[in-house]
């Protein structure tokens, strides 16, 4: 990494459908989902008990991840007869962690000037605050925290299966836990998916472990005793006859339904990595010239 390199707090780039447009055609998005697909290959035909090497670097995000893990089971729910959805003390953990982010970076062999941006993806990873929401998008930014490091060199391929069985599958049972404890809404309905209204990821992920396994197939979601005996080894779904078709699949269905979607990817933050990818003009700026051409005005999609 050059020593002038310029780090850049992430903020919201993607704003209207101009904007989405040229994320897809730029190296910010050739960048993310490559990444993706690489950390999906890795994992083809193993399990999450494979033994893994785990660098320093993925030693230290699991020992983060553990403790958002504690401040979760430090903040317990608040009575909240309003609402089934929507815990008030979401926004106490969310506050502890945005609060206690930069200073759990310093842990990490990170230049410096590299810790705001860093940090702030990894803060964008656990929901909405004030929505008291989660969904894909924050999923994303969590994928984004993880390619930051993959661009300081703090991490490479060796790693790749380690992320994904180890850190992105606690990231995941934190994200669980705090969904259910905290009544987390999703932020957008996916159940046109048939899949789940918070997570995309770990249905492709866990559909690459199953290609090749000589006993399970997609059908065997319907038997509950094969899905007792393995939902510890992997994560899975029922759609067609192969694994592979289900993979290919899954990751066609991620670059539509997930990074071309502007509700989603309205909240996808943009730093030095990724970067904003040839947007112009404050994407605020671009989405009220596109009101005023379509004689209207809408409130910004800021929080």
């Amino acid at each position: 990494m050059a020593a002038t390199t310029t780090f850049i707090v992430p903020k919201r780039q993607i704003l209207t459908k101009e904007d989405l447009e040229k994320f897809h055609d730029s190296d910010a998005f050739n960048d993310f989902i490559g990444f993706i697909e690489r950390l999906n290959n890795s994992v083809k035909g193993l399990s999450l008990t494979t033994e893994c090497f785990i660098s320093p670097t993925l030693s230290k995000m699991l020992e983060i991840l553990d403790q958002m893990n504690a401040y979760c089971e430090e903040i317990p729910p608040v009575q909240n007869e309003k609402s089934r959805f929507g815990n008030p003390a979401f926004r106490d953990f969310y506050d502890r962690v945005v609060n206690n982010a930069e200073e759990l970076h310093e842990n990490f062999s990170l230049p410096s000037a590299a810790i705001k941006e860093v940090s702030r993806y990894f803060m964008e990873s656990w929901g909405n605050r004030k929505r008291i929401d989660y969904g894909t998008g924050h999923e994303a930014n969590f994928m984004a925290w993880l390619l930051c490091f993959e661009k300081l060199g703090l991490i490479g391929s060796d790693d790749y299966a380690s992320i994904i069985l180890r850190v992105f599958q606690k990231y995941i049972d934190i994200m669980r836990n705090l969904q259910f404890k905290y009544w987390l809404e999703p932020a957008g309905s996916h159940g046109v998916w048939g899949l789940d209204d918070y997570h995309f990821l770990p249905f492709m992920f866990g559909s690459s472990q199953l290609i090749g396994h000589k006993y399970i197939k997609p059908k065997s979601i319907h038997d509950k005793d094969i899905v007792d005996e393995f939902s510890k080894d992997f994560m899975y779904l029922s759609w067609v006859k192969e694994w592979k078709k289900v993979n290919e699949g899954m990751i066609k269905m991620y670059k539509g339904e997930v990074l071309g979607k502007l509700p989603i990817m309205q909240h996808f933050m943009f730093g030095k990595f990724p970067d904003c990818c040839g947007i112009k003009i404050p994407s605020a700026v671009g989405a009220s010239q596109m009101n005023m051409k379509e004689g209207k005005f809408r409130r910004l999609p800021f929080d």
